[in-house]
């Protein structure tokens, strides 16, 4: 690279003007992209039956959500030592923010922080899916249907599963409601885990609650858009799209130890008594370790 030249001083300049040079690798960040960019031209990258896309996920998807995780949220994590560094296993987590916006910040988190840059297959609702452009992002993110077949499928494979059993019951409700889970439905998660012998890890996030504090509800606006809710915040509708930016809440995630699963055997899914006790032991683990965060946590914003 050529040396930064020096231009001789004028009479009123107190020291010579050096132009700056430009950050240290930008080239391999130029090359970076560049290729990209010619792998998506010529269609030189896989996806998976699912749709996942890893080459749009680490080279675009990722780098947009990182500024987020890192400078806005300032996420700090606890527990990745309790994410095995392969294999199946299932991250069971509570759910809210209005806009889910907790399921991609896990994502961030498992693949930057984890020792093994563990990849998060997230189980979606079916409105996830329907919804124009988000649909496919999300398809290219790793997501899929949150459906047992797929779920079993995943995990079967050795894949990490994410699933937030609260589902819009826990990311719509009101926030005199905050942190408050919500039934984890009838169980379905804990019946793929015993089907497949993995681990359940429960995941519990604190911030996710104050991004977008949800005041009320909107109900006749919901039901002409086809959406579970249309939530009113502080600063949605008043301040139109300024109020689609969240607020930067503090945010803590934490992993705790794995539940197994192996030792009931595959038959085990059939007992509705040992699903319910299995899924209420979840439950009430992730309840707590949400009220200890809470506990740990200085302050919303800092």
């Amino acid at each position: 690279m050529p040396e930064a030249r020096v231009i001789p001083l004028r009479p009123d300049d107190d020291e010579p003007f050096v132009p700056p040079t430009p950050p240290p690798g930008w080239e391999d960040q130029l090359a970076g992209a560049l290729e990209f960019l010619r792998r998506r031209v010529t269609g030189e990258y896989e996806t998976d039956e699912f749709g996942f896309d890893p080459d749009l996920t680490d080279h675009l998807l990722l780098p947009l959500l990182r500024p987020l995780f890192r400078s806005w949220f300032r996420v700090d994590t606890q527990g990745l030592e309790n994410v095995p560094d392969t294999g199946g296993a299932l991250v069971v987590a509570n759910h809210s923010g209005t806009i889910p916006v907790d399921a991609l910040m896990t994502t961030v988190a498992l693949h930057d922080e984890h020792p093994a840059q563990r990849r998060l297959r997230l189980l979606g609702a079916d409105l996830v899916f329907d919804a124009p452009f988000v649909g496919a992002l999300s398809r290219k993110l790793g997501t899929t249907l949150a459906c047992n077949e797929d779920a079993e499928r995943l995990l079967t494979e050795g894949e990490l599963v994410g699933v937030f059993p609260e589902g819009f019951k826990g990311v719509g409700k009101p926030f005199s409601e905050r942190y408050t889970l919500q039934r984890f439905g009838r169980g379905g998660f804990v019946s793929a885990a015993l089907r497949t012998g993995v681990p359940i890890i429960p995941c519990a996030i604190v911030g996710a609650e104050e991004i977008y504090p949800m005041l009320g509800n909107a109900k006749t606006a919901a039901r002409l858009l086809g959406v579970p809710y249309f939530p009113i915040t502080p600063t949605f509708p008043l301040l139109g799209p300024l109020g689609l930016v969240p607020l930067p809440s503090k945010w803590l995630i934490a992993f705790g130890e794995p539940i197994e699963t192996a030792s009931y055997g595959p038959a085990a899914a059939e007992d509705p008594m040992l699903v319910f006790n299995l899924t209420d032991q979840v439950r009430e683990t992730i309840q707590q370790s949400l009220y200890r965060l809470l506990m740990q946590r200085k302050g919303i914003f800092g």
